[in-house]
Formats: structure tokens, sequence, C-alpha cells
């Protein structure tokens, strides 16, 4: 990778990874504001503000933004994490102007009209009726609630029917005047893109963008044991297990993905072998980490059927332990770098998998690998890290979260 990066007088960013042999760009706007940025009575803000920046604004109607990027067989959509939202676009080289303009209408001079706030009020009401009716989403939800207890890495991204119902005009208005502004936004672009071309279009539409200060985050205080359970008679039960992880630029974190790949990874995962290959326990299983600015967090996750539920809690437990006492193997490790290794490899032949990279780390403050310096810090892993970090992270304070017919003293032995 061979990035470029620039900055308007106003804090706005650019960055770009030109790809010369292919026919298309991926454009990202990314703003610095997520769901921990809410205060208390704005839950669901965030992702509220990205449906409706799709309404358009005072110049392009909603019709108009979908009739642009269809004429060019383009595509665009968004995504609103706790940290970042990002309004995306997929097109042809030549229709990067296109995409810039119209991203710039949507980001910049939002509408807000009344009749869709309320409209569109219903489609994010659906959107967390779904996700109330999928066990695994509740199992998660439930997970976050009780790893991040009283802090705002708490809140659901989708907010909740009382909020979202009770939200005003004025309440997302307020939102985006707050976090919405040249210093808190990047624009990344990976694909057939001249940088310095980009950068002039940028300048024309974001140049008069204010800037200013948006605040700083406050740390989340250390997990304590506990279980947060949604009692549902299902025919599964769908949990989650795990504890506190690691910060987004924390130099452990290329052990940790090793250990995470080991642990439950991928099919040759050892929690993958032990409860569905060896038992016929599950499924599905797997592990999983989660970084934020200043913490982070792993699980597991498994569906069960309710009268295995402790015998799937004992077999992770064991295996956190055994990580904790032996660390992995050499066989574990080399299969581990290669996935991967393999698996950044192949992302690199995606721009849009290059240009969320970019827009991430940029908009996160982190450091810009390329793909030999990003390999090479996997390769410089060895037993003894990969053993350490299993050591210090899998030995800490373990909550649950899950969806079931439980209760949560039933489970509660598993988390000391």
């Amino acid at each position: 990778m061979h990035y470029e990066l620039s900055a308007l007088p106003n804090g706005l960013r650019i960055i770009t990874d030109t790809m010369p042999d292919v026919r298309s760009v991926a454009l990202g706007v990314w703003v610095d504001a997520g769901t921990r940025d809410e205060f208390p009575n704005e839950a669901g803000a965030a992702h509220f503000l990205e449906h409706l920046l799709f309404k358009g604004s005072d110049r392009l109607s909603a019709q108009q933004i979908a009739e642009a990027f269809d004429a060019v067989g383009g595509r665009s959509n968004a995504f609103t994490s706790k940290e970042q939202t990002c309004y995306w676009a997929r097109l042809r080289d030549e229709d990067l102007p296109l995409g810039i303009n119209i991203l710039t209408e949507m980001v910049r001079r939002p509408a807000f009209r009344q009749n869709e706030i309320d409209s569109e009020k219903h489609v994010v009401l659906e959107e967390i009726n779904m996700n109330e009716d999928d066990p695994t989403d509740v199992a998660y939800e439930e997970f976050s609630r009780a790893l991040w207890r009283g802090h705002d890495l708490e809140r659901p991204v989708l907010g909740t029917r009382e909020s979202i119902t009770a939200m005003t005009r004025a309440d997302i208005s307020e939102f985006w005047a707050r976090r919405y502004h040249a210093g808190s936004t990047v624009v990344a672009v990976a694909g057939r893109v001249d940088h310095a071309a980009l950068r002039d279009q940028v300048e024309e539409h974001f140049g008069d963008w204010h800037s200013q200060e948006t605040g700083h985050l406050h740390s989340p205080a250390a997990v304590e044991p506990s279980v947060a359970i949604r009692h549902r008679d299902t025919e599964q039960t769908h949990l989650v297990i795990g504890g506190e992880g690691l910060a987004r630029g924390d130099e452990r974190r290329y052990a940790f993905g090793l250990l995470n790949h080991v642990m439950g990874g991928g099919m040759s995962s050892r929690l993958f072998r032990e409860i569905r290959e060896l038992r016929g326990l599950a499924y599905s299983v797997y592990s999983f980490r989660f970084p934020y600015a200043d913490s982070g967090g792993f699980g597991v996750y498994v569906g069960t059927t309710p009268s295995q539920t402790e015998q799937v809690l004992i077999l992770i437990r064991d295996e956190f332990k055994k990580l904790i006492a032996d660390g992995i193997t050499e066989d574990e490790l080399a299969r581990a770098k290669g996935h991967i290794q393999g698996s950044l490899a192949l992302n690199e032949e995606d721009p849009n998998s290059r240009m969320i990279r970019l827009g991430r780390d940029e908009i996160a403050g982190q450091e810009h690998l390329s793909l030999d310096e990003a390999l090479a810090r996997y390769d410089a892993v060895t037993l003894d890290d990969v053993h350490q970090v299993a050591g210090e992270l899998l030995s800490g304070p373990k909550v649950i979260g899950a969806t079931g017919p439980h209760d949560a003293a039933e489970l509660e032995p598993y988390v000391v």
C-alpha cells in the first residue's frame, strides 16, 4: 500500500490508496461520531442520523440520490459503530466527482424534514424489532451491557424503542451540529484515483466547512463478573462469554489476534474442535475480539441446546485454563499466522477493504501499515508473546450475555 495523506486548512483529512490496475473507486466519508458520543437522552442518535442523511438535503431528495447512483451503476450505503460513522460509495473511477458531490450534500446539508424524521422512526423501530427477534443479536447486546455496564459503550447502536420514539428533530440536529464538522471528518478513497485531483474536489465541497472541539472520551471502569440474560423459551441457548480485551493501538494486538484464531477463529480452532467436532454440542461456535480507542473486549459465542449449556461453559472455561497454563503450540502458531497473513493479502485486492482500512485507521489516529509491514508484525510474534497475552486476558473477570430459558443464577458460577 502506498497511501497519500493531506489536510485542508480547516482540518479535514484526505487519504488515498492508488490501485492503477482497477477501473473503480471505493469512496468513504468517515465521521468521528458513534454511539459512545451520545448523551443519555440521545441513545441511537448516531445511527438514526445515518438513516436520515440518505433522505437528502435542500438541494437533493432521497429519490434523486438513489437515481444518481443507479444511473452510473454505483452503490452507496453507510454503517454506524460505537465510535465512527462511514458513508460510502462504489463507483467507476470517472464517476468519483459525482460521489463526492452527493455525499457532501448528505453530510454537510441534511434537510431534517419533519415528515421524513417521523417516517424513518418507523424504519428504525422495525430494525430494532428485527434484532429483538434474533436471539443471537440479543445475546450480543446483553453481553455488551454486562461488559460495559454504566459506560457509554454499553448503549446499543440502534438505541431503544423508547429513545427513538422520544427523539425530536432538535435532538438529531444538535447531535449533528456537535459531532459533524471538518475536524472530525476523513475522506478516504482506494482504487484508480489521483490524490491531487481528489484534494481539489474535496476542497471545493468541504473547504468552507467549520471545525470545532468535539470533547474527549472517558475510559470505561474495570470489568466486574456479571451475567445479563434475556429469558426466552427458545430451542437453543445463545450465549456470549468473554471479558476485557485490548485497545486499538496496543502493540499486543498482533499476539492477541493469533491467540483468538487458535482459540475459536476457524474450523481448526480448539473450541470448534472440542465443542462441535468431537462432541456435537453446537452448530455455531467461534471467538472474536473488538478493539476501541481506549479499551476493548473479547468473547466466545455458542448456540446450544439449553440442557447442554453448562457442559459447553465448562469446556470453554477449561480451554481458557489450558491456554493460560500452556499457551499454544508451534504448529498452531504457524497455522494462525498463515491464516491471518493470507486473509490480509486477499483483502489487498479489494478497493473497498483498502478504503475501510484507510479511513478507519486515519479517523482513529492509527498508523498506516503496508501489507509487508503488517505481515512482519505477525511474523515477529513468538509463542511467549501469545502465552503472555493469554495469561493476562483470559484470567481476568468474565461476563456472560445470553438468551434462553435460564436464570442468571445458573450461569453465575462460570464468570468467576
